[in-house]
């Protein structure tokens, strides 16, 4: 009987140095019995070296598309075009349960070719709660980016457009970039909107960790949302994970008799959903172009919307992740007798059942 196989790919987006599988956590795996088989990478935060090591089977970077049909490929962000048809099961985040831009085309290709997409933004308990995130780092950073901007804002200086955005080696230097950035008088006002998620917490704590005012926000702030409120602060900062229709929570409109709010990081950066409470914007922004300007005359807003922002600290934010979701994949090789496998299998079928209807 052959062995499990999980087949770790190299990303296709150029900024991506996260990784869902530290070389520890493969080494567990094969000292269970899995077979573990590592596409090279330039640009992974841990090198190939490690995961030689650790006893790992060595491929070239993008020759998944030829491992064998019942091998799982494991990965962060999205695939890329070709081939046609996936004939693997694949475990990502692929934004596409949602009806997002390009589902319908993505989800044939895995209907044609008999594999299953098993998205990791799916993998829930039983009371529907995520149990594997980049919440905390992405909010983290999502807080910090918002911050230099508005500290290069108010002092006049370019912005983080001026240089655009790589990554931190670790989050001292972060730090120490944020402290380097602030001027002589009053802290920015900053406006946390699902405060008490794992996003959330993140930019909070980031934010404390600078000295500024924070204002928190969930469920019962806006059931009923004050804008003039929002629009009381010199920062928002979107946390929150939408799945269905909302008030947005600033509109264009708002932004015409704004007074204060300057900066606008969307941290959950959904564009592309009709669910997005930021209708404001029609793409992500970019590492090398990362705030775009949001309204017009005296109220226009600087808005930072980054959908890999924990990969600017890839090393934490690959640390925490794995750890989540590695006794996950020591089950995935019984993806029926594991609860979370099967409401990840669910929310796929569910997609596909849209796909047909």
């Amino acid at each position: 009987m052959s062995r499990f196989t999980i087949w770790l790919r190299d990303e296709d987006r150029e900024t991506e140095r996260r990784t869902p599988l530290l070389p520890s956590g493969a080494k567990q795996l094969i000292d269970i019995g899995y077979n573990v088989v590592v596409e090279r990478s330039a640009k992974r935060i841990f090198p190939d070296s490690d995961y030689e090591a650790a006893g790992c089977t060595m491929a070239a970077s993008g020759s998944w598309v030829n491992a064998p049909a019942d091998f799982t490929i494991l990965g962060l962000k999205e695939l890329p075009h070709a081939p046609a048809v996936l004939k693997n099961n694949h475990i990502y985040f692929a934004h596409a349960f949602k009806q997002q831009n390009g589902w319908q085309e993505l989800l044939g290709r895995f209907q044609s070719g008999g594999g299953k997409l098993l998205d990791i933004e799916y993998m829930v308990d039983g009371n529907g709660r995520r149990v594997v995130a980049f919440g905390y780092w992405a909010g983290y950073m999502g807080a910090a980016l918002a911050l230099m901007q508005w500290y290069d804002k108010t002092a006049g200086r370019k912005g983080l457009n001026a240089t655009g955005l790589s990554p931190w080696d670790n989050a001292g230097l972060l730090d120490e970039d944020i402290r380097a950035r602030k001027a002589d008088g009053p802290s920015p006002k900053v406006l946390v909107i699902g405060a008490r998620g794992r996003s959330g917490k993140g930019a909070c704590e980031l934010l404390a960790r600078h000295g500024v005012e924070v204002t928190c926000w969930g469920r019962d702030e806006t059931r009923e949302l004050d804008r003039d409120a929002l629009l009381a602060h010199d920062i928002l900062i979107n946390c929150v994970f939408v799945d269905n229709a909302i008030p947005p929570f600033v509109r264009l409109e708002d932004l015409a008799r704004n007074q204060r709010l300057s900066v606008i990081s969307d941290v959950s950066c959904d564009p592309f959903s009709d669910f997005n409470p930021l209708p404001l914007y029609a793409a992500p922004t970019s590492w090398d172009h990362p705030v775009v300007r949001a309204g017009v005359n005296g109220g226009a807003i600087d808005l930072i919307a980054i959908d890999n922002l924990p990969s600017l600290l890839p090393r934490e934010a690959s640390e925490e992740f794995a750890g989540l979701l590695l006794p996950y994949l020591k089950a995935v090789d019984k993806l029926d007798a594991n609860p979370v496998w099967r409401a990840a299998l669910g929310a796929y079928e569910s997609a596909c059942d849209s796909l047909s209807a």
